[in-house]
């Protein structure tokens, strides 16, 4: 396999000479990085993000501003001015004959450390989870109690509207179902992670809670559930009959773990087997894990390895360890398929990447694609089809390449568009499906543009070619980014801006005609609310619409924003 050149070329890719800015036409240049930071939301001012070392303005011109998924204004507070990250000049991908497009340095070496891919890992040796079963829903150490803020039976602070959200409503617009305020955090903040809905609640994790409420009223459909410690890693996956995995770490020092598991029942919070994650060899820590689910195999990844075990019973299923020429397989991502990423001869010559689609049950390699030296796996848009994101080893040039069923190169990327999804931050592991903004069907990747001022586009790409297929604009002057694909169609959400509600909006995949249709505009009156979740998760499940947190402040001066959900 041809790796890239040393260099790119002068000026990048297909650049003309001394080519000036161009003005914005939904967004071209270099894709925009994650956020530095994250920063605070609901009732706390902002702060303006850090900008990277100023470059030549990339091959297509116009410097681009932070993606829909950055900082967004706090609720009572005017919305900072537009910030402009002006793109590095674009090279060569890492495989023969297919271009790369670029990315802001100084933000995208966030996307691993030291070349090491960190993920989960379940324990050592022959060791498994202890399963202990219990009817309670509560796991061993701390208590089930209601969430004395929010009980959302309509008394105190807990009503389902409790600071009148629907007055005001206009015509057409849809309704506040519920609001749910989050519980204190630590001053350092803390996270947020997973949003879960089923076919009647909504379930949050936040700081130390795992909190449940009905889709339609925002009444807790079970207890809420109290960790002894603060949760540090979630299945983003649930199994097919609503199970879903936990992790909370061993202690409060700088040295906790995170090796604590617990399985629970979304639907009535019951907690199933739990157990310990050990370290692994020499290295192969649990300071920091990796979940996710494929079928019914849980995937642990520690640093350099993954444990695998049965969903159900907490039964070790196999290892993933080190093989081959020194690859370690500390990155997974599941769902559909079960893919791993491995850092192979680290600090040698030949050091680089590898992938293997894994059967699920046994763990053996379906396949394996080695990745050209000097390139990094960062991120995995789709397992089904396989949809790979990379960097080069400067971070200054990105790739995205789809492969075939055998693990074999289908197309790259080739597109002029400054794609900005959201993908966090990840300094300490690599999240291979951190990445919102992004929806993928058997045949197209569907990726958002950023935009400097105004509407944005969401471009539609050719998996089998690499090249575009259409365009859609957002049909309001904020971002749009897909949310996912159902039914045959785009689903995407228009963001609110400081006076509008934002939208879900659908688009047809198929036909001549792409055009957005609306399905559910959210009102005005709660626009500051919804345009401030600073760090969010979104979905939009039987007509409802549901946007949480992810990451909270610490800001002990206002209660902070958890979930908001709104329908008709």
């Amino acid at each position: 396999m041809t790796q890239p050149p040393d260099q790119p070329p002068s000026g990048g890719y297909g650049a003309p000479p001394n080519q000036p800015p161009q003005p914005p036409s939904g967004g071209f240049g270099a894709p925009v990085p994650p956020m530095p930071m994250p920063t605070p939301g609901y009732g706390y001012p902002q702060q303006q993000p850090q900008q990277p070392p100023q470059q030549q303005p990339g091959p297509y011109g116009y410097p681009q501003q932070p993606g829909p998924y950055g900082q967004q204004p706090g609720y009572g507070y005017p919305p900072p001015p537009p910030q402009f990250a002006p793109p590095p000049p674009s090279g060569r991908g890492p495989f023969k004959g297919k271009p790369a497009l670029v990315i802001a340095a100084a933000v995208a070496g966030l996307l691993v450390v030291g070349g090491t891919v960190w993920a989960v890992t379940s324990g050592g040796g022959d060791k498994k989870p202890v399963a202990e079963k219990s009817d309670s829903p509560t796991p061993s150490g701390s208590s089930a109690v209601d969430d004395p803020a929010n009980p959302g039976d309509g008394s105190g602070d807990g009503a389902t509207d409790p600071e009148n959200l629907n007055e005001g409503r206009k015509s057409g617009e849809a309704k506040v179902l519920w609001y749910k305020e989050a519980p204190d955090a630590p001053g350092s903040g803390a996270d947020a992670p997973g949003m879960w809905i089923t076919g009647k609640t909504a379930v949050k994790a936040a700081y130390k809670e795992l909190v449940a409420y009905n889709v339609g009223n925002g009444n807790p459909t079970w207890p809420t559930i109290t960790f002894p410690q603060k949760i540090c890693a979630v299945t983003a996956q649930k199994s097919a009959d609503d199970k879903i995995v936990v992790a909370y770490e061993s202690g409060v020092s700088d040295n906790a773990k995170c090796n604590h598991l617990q399985q629970l029942d979304l639907n009535t919070g019951t907690k199933g087997w739990s157990g310990a994650v050990p370290d692994g060899d020499l290295f192969d820590s649990a300071i920091s894990i990796g979940l996710s689910i494929t079928g019914r195999t849980l995937m642990v990844g520690r640093s350099e390895s993954g444990i695998a075990y049965d969903i159900d019973s907490g039964k070790k299923l196999y290892e993933k360890k080190k093989y081959g020429a020194a690859c370690f397989p500390g990155a997974f991502a599941g769902g559909a398929k079960l893919i791993s990423v491995a850092s192979c001869g680290a600090g040698s010559s030949t050091e680089h990447d590898e992938v293997q689609e894994l059967d699920p049950a046994t763990g053996k390699a379906k396949w394996t694609k080695s990745i050209p030296k000097g390139w990094t796996v960062g991120h995995v848009y789709s397992v089904d089809p396989v949809v790979l994101y990379m960097t080069d080893s400067d971070n200054k040039h990105w790739n995205i390449s789809t492969l075939k069923s055998d693990g074999s190169v289908l197309s790259q990327v080739d597109s002029k568009a400054a794609f900005a999804p959201s993908c966090g931050l990840t300094i300490l592991d690599r999240d291979l499906q951190g990445c919102q903004g992004v929806a993928v069907d058997a045949n197209t990747l569907y990726l958002p543009t950023g935009a400097t001022t105004g509407a944005n586009q969401i471009v539609a790409i050719n998996l089998a070619t690499g090249k575009e297929k259409w365009r859609v604009k957002s049909p309001a002057s904020v971002s749009m980014v897909p949310i996912k694909i159902e039914g045959g169609k785009l689903l995407a959400y228009v963001g609110a801006s400081y006076t509008a509600g934002g939208q879900v909006v659908s688009v047809p995949t198929t036909g001549s005609s792409h055009s957005t249709t609306k399905l559910l505009q959210m009102p005005a009156a709660t626009a500051q609310i919804e345009s401030s979740f600073f760090s969010r998760d979104i979905d939009y499940v039987d007509g409802r619409f549901y946007i949480s947190s992810t990451r909270l402040t610490g800001n002990d001066d206002t209660k902070e924003k958890l979930m908001l959900a709104y329908g008709k």
